[in-house]
């Protein structure tokens, strides 16, 4: 009898282990999402009081331009980005990459928002705002890859899709409060406060998020499989090199369940809000309101369908969710017409996919790689299709409406990128529950390096 208690008191003791382990793995892969998203909100939102600040006052449709111009870039310097810190992770480990990147984020946003404007420096302001936004680009490239490769190594194999999904929950929190804090400086601000100094406080709140997400890196341990090729010494030394001559078929399959995520999510989550405005006439707070409810929808069910997809796996969840956005997309965008309740019902019903699709896809698409080039794989096909496809969303929209003159445009471009999604969807095997590490990573785990698919 006293030993059946020792053994339950030893398995309550190895659960507690993991479920402390899982929590830590997710702070520190999610804690670098969660800066970039609350940035990237601010400067989306603020873009009308950085124009006036960085450009001369003389023409300010000219300034905003400008800014969502910087915008833009910011997400063209991406790809270079992930090469830099897809190839390191693979070679240094996911510990450094992470750390590094959200140092590099954080001390770029922290320099933004004591930055001098356009009436103390010149011209020097908004060339110094460019190199800076650069810098955070540059940076954020390599945040997805690595956050979502340690997380997944990290992850005890029957919870991985589960412990993945929350750096999608990350995202959707740093974009909230990014959205919040901006709804309290104007309500609270009036333009000449907001333009003379209270524009600078969300890049400054930004900074020492950074730092306690610096701290939290900087003290975990490496992945047990990266860990294992350390003690193997199997670590790639090109890793880039090989994923592009043995994986391209891997890269094009993660690629299309990327571009299926970032289409609906940019969609659903930004463009929609002007859609509802320029087009149904409905206020900008409606608008806004439904956008942050969607937000909150997803914080529920991204990690509802990550446990899901642990259960029953990520090919029928990723599969139903991309026929679900083939079939209903241009349908929602026919009910939004109806009128304020089939706009919420239509939106709300987009979200519940998306939050599908988003609770999947990070998983599935590390689990394809090998360890040897994953957080390579993972950061190009993410970064490449969220340069391609995520930033045009808006502007293809708007360009896209105004030739045909049909407002329900967004309906078919959600339906091409949902059929791409579902044809890699199709074209993969189900991966939930395999193991990490693959022959080509490792010729002989050694005890000493445990696998994190024991769990």
């Amino acid at each position: 009898m006293r030993t059946c208690n020792s053994g339950a008191r030893t398995t309550e003791v190895e659960v507690a282990t993991h479920v402390m382990s899982l929590r830590r793995s997710v702070a520190a892969g999610a804690v670098g999402v969660f800066v970039h998203w609350f940035d990237w909100a601010a400067y989306a939102y603020l873009a009308g009081t950085v124009a006036t600040v960085f450009f001369p006052a003389e023409d300010s449709t000219t300034g905003l331009l400008a800014v969502f111009g910087v915008f833009a870039v910011s997400f063209g310097i991406r790809p270079i980005g992930a090469l830099v810190f897809g190839s390191l992770g693979d070679r240094i480990g996911r510990k450094r990459t992470l750390s590094l990147v959200i140092f590099m984020m954080s001390g770029a946003t922290l320099t933004i928002g004591l930055l001098p404007g356009y009436a103390s420096i010149g011209v020097a302001a908004p060339i110094l705002l460019v190199i800076l936004r650069l810098l955070q680009g540059f940076a954020a490239g390599g945040e997805f890859g690595s956050a979502a490769s340690f997380l997944a190594e990290s992850a005890p194999r029957r919870r991985r899709g589960f412990g993945v999904s929350w750096l999608e929950v990350g995202s959707l929190l740093g974009f909230l409060a990014g959205s919040f804090v901006f709804f309290l400086l104007s309500t609270t601000l009036d333009d000449t406060r907001l333009t003379s100094w209270g524009w600078r406080l969300p890049f400054l709140i930004a900074a020492p998020l950074g730092v306690i997400g610096f701290i939290i890196r900087n003290k975990i341990e490496d992945t047990p499989e990266y860990r294992a090729m350390e003690a193997n010494d199997t670590v790639p030394r090109s890793p880039v090199r090989e994923l592009l001559r043995s994986h391209k078929r891997h890269l094009l399959q993660a690629s299309g369940l990327m571009a299926a995520m970032h289409v609906p999510f940019y969609a659903v989550l930004t463009y929609l809000v002007t859609y509802e405005t320029d087009h149904l006439g409905h206020s900008a707070g409606s608008a806004a309101l439904l956008s942050t409810v969607i937000s909150l929808l997803g914080l529920a069910l991204v990690p509802l369908f990550g446990l899901l997809s642990d259960r029953v796996g990520r090919k029928p969840v990723f599969v139903g969710a991309t026929a679900a956005l083939l079939v209903v997309s241009t349908p929602a965008f026919l009910l939004m017409r109806t009128g304020p309740a089939g706009t919420w019902a239509a939106g709300l019903l987009l979200g519940a996919i998306l939050a599908a699709i988003l609770g999947t896809y990070a998983v599935w698409s590390a689990e394809v790689f090998p360890t040897r080039t994953r957080q390579s794989g993972l950061s190009i096909s993410y970064n490449l299709t969220a340069a391609l496809f995520a930033g045009t969303v808006p502007y293809l929209m708007t360009v896209l409406i105004s030739a045909t003159g049909s407002t329900l445009v967004p309906g078919p471009y959600l339906m091409v990128f949902a059929a791409g999604g579902l044809i890699a969807a199709l074209s993969l095997r189900e991966t939930v529950g395999s193991t990490l590490l693959r022959p080509e990573d490792i010729s002989d785990l050694p005890s000493r390096a445990p696998s994190s698919d024991a769990a």
